[in-house]
């Protein structure tokens, strides 16, 4: 055991034994201390009692065990040690604070590329992860010109068995944002993250969603009911096709002499303006 720790924190045997000591006495000296304020503090013993000792040790075990750590010799061995915890500390407790946003998209990337830039500079919102189902989606260039790491996923997994879940997880996700993905969400995937998947559609839901309805599908089939507006859709990802509940919509005109190519960009000029703003919001807002 002896050897073990002397390897582990790379000092001799008697450094061992003193390192041992101050963990000992730091420990006494701790509780001795926190038992005394207790008692000036003249609370009971009980509930309050035992939080609050606990609350004092955990404060005062820092700075006893680097105090006793100088007579032995251990101050530069304890300072490290002290400070390793701290920055664990800050790293959990960061973690714990920030979204971990993974985009799943299909194409060419454009919606993609706009929620990258808007959060590039972000504090506590960090696009951790790209996910497509095509090989040669231009989404995955833009990933990669922003070192965002890329998931490239198959339909047997992704429906059948576990749904990518532990390659999320790997990521720390917590939440999911739809920027062109043209397959459905598997409902393990739902269940992991209740209101936690966003998805933009190009048209005004309830009309024209469902399956099959996407990209110029949904133009061709606005203009061929002579629609006189169109318009986009963020809304959260339920087990049906475009049919979560709707968080925002904004609308453009669609004219007599609109193809479903120029209704396309007035679409596409909605998405991009919004849709970053929208999941913000969205994020920043969250309880």
């Amino acid at each position: 055991m002896f050897k073990k720790l002397q390897q582990h924190w790379g000092v001799s045997s008697i450094g061992v034994a003193l390192i041992i000591a101050t963990f000992a006495l730091g420990g006494s000296a701790c509780g001795y201390l926190g038992r005394l304020v207790l008692n000036l503090l003249n609370i009971e013993n009980g509930a309050i009692w035992t939080l609050v000792y606990i609350l004092l040790i955990t404060l005062l075990w820092p700075i006893c065990v680097l105090l006793i750590s100088i007579p032995f010799g251990q101050f530069s061995f304890f300072s490290k040690y002290v400070g390793k915890l701290l920055s664990r500390f800050k790293r959990k407790k960061t973690a714990s604070q920030t979204t971990n946003i993974a985009i799943y998209a299909s194409g060419a990337g454009s919606n993609a590329a706009k929620i990258i830039e808007h959060f590039k500079n972000a504090a506590n919102i960090h696009i951790a992860l790209l996910v497509c189902n095509k090989p040669d989606a231009g989404v995955l260039q833009i990933a990669a010109a922003h070192n965002i790491p890329a998931l490239l996923i198959e339909k047997d997994r992704f429906f059948k068995a576990d749904a990518y879940f532990p390659d999320l997880q790997k990521h720390h996700i917590n939440f999911i944002v739809l920027a062109g993905f043209l397959w459905k969400m598997p409902n393990l995937l739902i269940k992991y993250f209740p209101k936690k998947i966003v998805n933009i559609h190009p048209a005004l839901l309830p009309k024209y969603g469902g399956k099959g309805m996407y990209g110029h599908f949904v133009h061709e089939a606005v203009i061929a009911a002579k629609e006189t507006e169109s318009g986009i859709s963020i809304h959260y990802v339920d087990e049906l096709y475009d049919h979560g509940e709707i968080i925002f919509q904004a609308k453009c005109l669609v004219s007599e002499i609109d193809t479903p190519t120029t209704l396309a960009a007035k679409i596409h000029a909605l998405e991009h303006l919004h849709y970053p703003a929208v999941i913000d919001d969205i994020l920043q807002n969250r309880s």
